[in-house]
């Protein structure tokens, strides 16, 4: 018998208001503003469903999770878990190399 998920390539996206209006706007469907423990809930109950196959959340979201859950989440590659940086305060700016070593862990060998 077969294992595979059963996954729909359903994108979510949790956090804050600023993170999830974005992804709004392009048309993301599930998109759920919250923080703290009601964030670290979503989260939770979103990559145990099975209906996503990415979650995109803001590092504010990944702070609010238990250790286990944190390290689970972060081995995972289905669903997919991409943290983003938070959009709010004093936002200090990253390049994309830095970024993508971060998120995706590729380098991009600069021009």
């Amino acid at each position: 018998m077969s294992t595979q998920s059963q996954a729909s390539g359903k994108i979510a996206v949790v956090g804050e208001r600023e993170l999830v209006i974005g992804y709004r706007l392009l048309g993301i469907e599930d998109t759920f503003e919250a923080g703290g423990e009601e964030a670290s809930r979503t989260i939770q109950e979103l990559f145990l469903s099975g209906k996503h196959s990415l979650i995109i959340a803001s590092d504010a979201v990944r702070n609010s999770l238990p250790a286990v859950f944190r390290k689970k989440i972060e081995a995972s590659i289905e669903p997919l878990v991409l943290f983003m940086p938070a959009m709010e305060g004093n936002i200090q700016e990253e390049s994309i190399a830095a970024l993508a070593k971060r998120v995706l862990g590729i380098s991009i060998p600069s021009s």
